[in-house]
């Protein structure tokens, strides 16, 4: 066991035993398409199949079970980006706790939901902020203000604990593993998880994976501690934070062999792929440890393999916003500025002769509507396959369409699509 571990004391198998009859133990399922398209034995860890859809239960649980009476007469405050909310709510309902829950403005309706149905009247819920770390903020105030005690959704020793116990149930039915992939947010799972695999099998392959728009860890690894960024992309929700732990980060500094960034869009892309071939609903950042098998396919060939499902809280409402990701970035979707050629017949010459036989115009609308005849267009066009696009900007140029780029300029993208 490395020095930092050894620096608190973790009892996992206890964890594992003060969960008993609150949080399940949740399937680890071998997965076949998976397996034969990286030549490996794929093992997922269905934590979407939580009582919570997610692990985040675990932590808040084993916490707030032993916390003493006394320090929680006025209630518990957590803040959250919606995972660790619904632990903490169905943990107040089955301790008979009153608890304030924050979230940001753009938690998901889903999870916001959810979390009042979990805390069952025994939670009030506030929305505040744009990220999580806003939340936090307010969270951490009313606290001190209303002498209550604060439930950290990932910096904390017994929250860690709890989450080990995912690692405990992944050795207990896969005892030969090899290798896992566990999604990073704050490193609560990453930490836990990772101390207890690493204690039993010092030799097992440990791989954090995060969002591209938000490596807080690995800019921690960087710069030899917790740092705040100044900006995330909030896409990907369960794991977008700005800062990781102080005492998540020493842990998997030691414990961790590597990193992976995995781009918003590709994650969207697992998404799909899980709920279209394997009948898995996964939120974004449950989909991390899949959508990472493709930067770590050599390493894991051959191996016995654990990617952790860490959540299933997707709203229904976010798949068209999920599917249009994963099309940009598999090169799928495009969307241009045409200004269309002066003469007769340029909309129809556009249809009939620049399109391919299976590109499809998504969207079409004009710029300037007092030059509707004349005037540039902004055009969305989805292709059937990546390749094809090449032959569709040669027709552009051949038959004589002006054309921006709107993928190759973020600004502009941005602010017309």
């Amino acid at each position: 066991m490395n020095t930092t571990i050894q620096q608190h004391t973790f009892d996992f198998l206890a964890a594992a035993e003060r969960l008993k009859g609150t949080a399940l133990h949740t399937p680890l399922e071998f997965n076949e398409r998976l397996s034969e398209k990286y030549q490996a034995e794929i093992y997922l860890k269905r934590e979407d199949k939580q009582l919570v859809r997610s692990y985040k239960l675990r932590g808040a649980y084993n916490m707030m079970s032993q916390i003493p009476a006394s320090l929680i007469q006025n209630g518990v405050v957590c803040a959250s980006a919606g995972n660790h909310a619904q632990g903490v709510a169905y943990s107040c309902k089955k301790l008979k706790i009153k608890g304030t829950i924050f979230m940001p403005e753009i938690t998901p309706k889903q999870k916001v939901s959810q979390t009042t149905l979990f805390g069952n009247g025994w939670i009030d819920i506030v929305l505040v902020g744009d990220t999580f770390d806003d939340c936090l903020a307010e969270a951490l105030r009313f606290t001190e203000q209303h002498q209550m005690t604060f439930v950290p959704p990932f910096d904390n020793y017994h929250v860690m604990e709890g989450q080990g116990t995912v690692g405990v149930e992944i050795l207990e039915d896969l005892p030969d593993t090899e290798v896992v992939i566990m999604p990073i947010g704050g490193g609560g799972l990453a930490s836990g998880a990772g101390t207890y695999l690493r204690q039993q099998n010092p030799n097992l392959l440990l791989i954090g994976v995060e969002p591209e728009g938000a490596p807080s860890m690995e800019a921690a690894f960087k710069a030899g501690r917790p740092i705040k960024l100044d900006q995330i992309n909030r896409f990907i929700d369960g794991a977008a934070v700005k800062a990781v732990g102080l005492l998540t980060y020493p842990i998997c500094r030691e414990i961790l062999d590597q990193i992976l960034l995995i781009p918003e869009g590709k994650v969207c892309t697992s998404i799909l792929k899980l709920y279209n071939e394997d009948a898995i609903v996964a939120e974004p950042a449950g989909a991390l440890a899949v959508a990472s098998l493709d930067l770590c396919a050599a390493q894991i060939k051959g191996k016995k393999v654990v990617c952790i499902i860490s959540g299933g809280n997707n709203d229904i409402e976010r798949m068209q916003e999920i599917k249009e990701k994963s099309l940009l970035f598999e090169g799928l979707k495009h969307y241009f500025i045409v200004r269309f050629p002066q003469r007769p017949g340029a909309l129809k010459l556009f249809v009939n002769d620049v399109l391919g036989p299976f590109d499809d115009i998504t969207r079409f609308e004009f710029i300037k509507k007092t030059e509707r005849e004349s005037g540039p267009a902004l055009v969305g066009i989805e292709l059937k396959d990546r390749e094809d696009y090449t032959g569709l900007l040669e027709r552009m140029k051949a038959f004589k369409f002006d054309i921006i780029e709107l993928n190759q300029d973020q600004t502009l993208f941005e602010y017309l699509v």
